[in-house]
């Protein structure tokens, strides 16, 4: 049974989650003011945050018919009947509840701003697929992944160490928001086909294939820029560069997903984590020096 909760919180997700409070805390050192204990409490938060979603994702997909026979990513627990609706529901209230708890400990360090974006957060988890207008059936998972795994996310983890957000956590904020998004952008483009059947109508069925494919290198291309320009203007310092020995990894990210469709690329959704990982460290190793 265990496997199979593992499975449903799928793991392999957590890297982008512990990458933008990493960016966030390396931020938060480079300007003094880093805080061990909100640091440690800001990345359980994001990593139960984005367990919960996984949770809800695979529970009202289900219910919506989104995940079907034939389903090309990951084995889905609700959908192969591993774990029931009522279990998954279970898990993931548990799973906000926890979340929920955490944010009560940041609250009570860093003001109600935190209890407001923790509720935001949290609800957003919970509309991004389910919902009377799920955000990820109307095109607009991008944005919210955007938003929340990246803006909130590392301005969140800035703002509960520092009690105010600098010009180099908001920038850091933008970058890592864009790296985030481009996880989401394979996972569509892998599943355009079995989403446009099920008539969701996700950013990268409106945009096809070659559209996805485009997006995936704009965010790329931004957030190395947005690196070069801020460390040219000295609103970050010059180690941010460290970032591009990621370049030749992102290289090959972008010429597989140009080659490949369909099941292969969820080699390539592996990557795109690992990438933002590896980049969020070296990001926070450079806001740090």
């Amino acid at each position: 049974m265990l496997k199979v909760w593992v499975m449903a919180m799928r793991p392999k997700t957590l890297p982008a989650a512990a990458a933008v409070v990493i960016a966030g805390t390396g931020a938060a050192l480079g300007e003094g003011v880093f805080r061990l204990g909100p640091a440690l409490a800001a990345l359980l938060v994001a990593l139960l945050l984005q367990i919960g979603a996984n949770l809800a994702n695979d529970v009202y997909d289900f219910y919506r018919g989104a995940d079907q026979e034939g389903r090309l990513g990951p084995p889905r627990v609700t959908q192969s009947g591993l774990l029931s609706p009522k279990q998954v529901f279970a898990g993931m209230w548990l799973v906000f509840g926890l979340a929920g708890l955490l944010g009560l400990y940041l609250t009570w360090q860093a003001g109600w701003p935190v209890l407001i974006l923790g509720v935001l957060a949290i609800l957003s988890a919970i509309i991004y697929t389910g919902g009377p207008y799920p955000l990820a059936y109307h095109g607009l998972g991008d944005v919210f992944v955007f938003i929340f795994f990246g803006l909130v996310a590392v301005c969140g983890t800035y703002y509960v160490q520092a009690l105010a957000v600098s010009a180099q956590a908001w920038w850091a904020a933008v970058v890592m928001g864009l790296l985030t998004a481009n996880i989401l952008v394979v996972n569509n483009l892998r599943d355009i086909e079995t989403d446009r059947k099920a008539g969701k109508q996700t950013l990268a069925v409106q945009l096809g294939a070659s559209g996805a494919r485009r997006e995936y290198v704009i965010c790329l291309v931004l957030a190395y820029g947005i690196v070069t320009v801020m460390a040219a203007l000295g609103i970050m310092s010059a180690w941010v560069l460290l970032t591009w020995l990621m370049l030749p990894q992102a290289v090959r990210l972008v010429r597989f997903i140009s080659t490949q469709e369909g099941r292969p690329l969820n080699q390539a959704l592996a990557g795109t984590g690992q990438f933002e990982l590896f980049f969020g460290i070296l990001f926070a190793l450079g806001m740090a020096l």
